[in-house]
């Protein structure tokens, strides 16, 4: 049986990396228990870096875990813009944001997978049509 990919999403990223952030003990515990590599996508990384930022905080560390191949890169969007465009639609009224299209993208690929989140945006999203997407997140599923 194939190992559970981890698909890292910004919250949990920014909370890890910024002591200030409310899911940052939350956070904390979580990557302690995970074995690496944990997998995300550029678009991610926009958002984490941006926030990182706008909240004062040290972008050193994102980019040493990237160094470190602690995070990986594997989606490249060109190759899946017709689906992530399909999930950008249907979930118009979310708004869904083009990371989330992405990693539930991700989710579509990897199997057995988990997206480690912040955002209950992603009790709503749906891979494959209707398969609920497992997550580990502090509310739950």
């Amino acid at each position: 049986m194939a190992a559970t990919r981890v698909l890292l999403d910004t919250g949990p990223l920014v909370a890890y990396l910024n002591r200030n952030d409310q899911h940052h003990r939350w956070a904390i515990e979580c990557w302690s228990a995970l074995f690496d590599p944990l997998w995300t996508c550029e678009a991610v990384l926009s958002e984490a870096m941006f926030v990182l930022q706008s909240e004062k905080a040290d972008a050193e560390p994102l980019l040493r875990l990237l160094e470190r191949r602690i995070i990986r890169l594997d989606f490249v969007l060109d190759n899946h813009r017709s689906d992530a465009w399909r999930l950008l639609r249907k979930y118009a009224d979310q708004p869904m944001s083009l990371a989330d299209a992405c990693l539930v993208r991700m989710a579509e690929l990897a199997d057995p997978c988990q997206v480690f989140t912040t955002d209950k945006d992603f009790l709503v999203y749906r891979r494959k049509g209707r398969h609920v997407i497992p997550l580990l997140s502090p509310f739950g599923r």
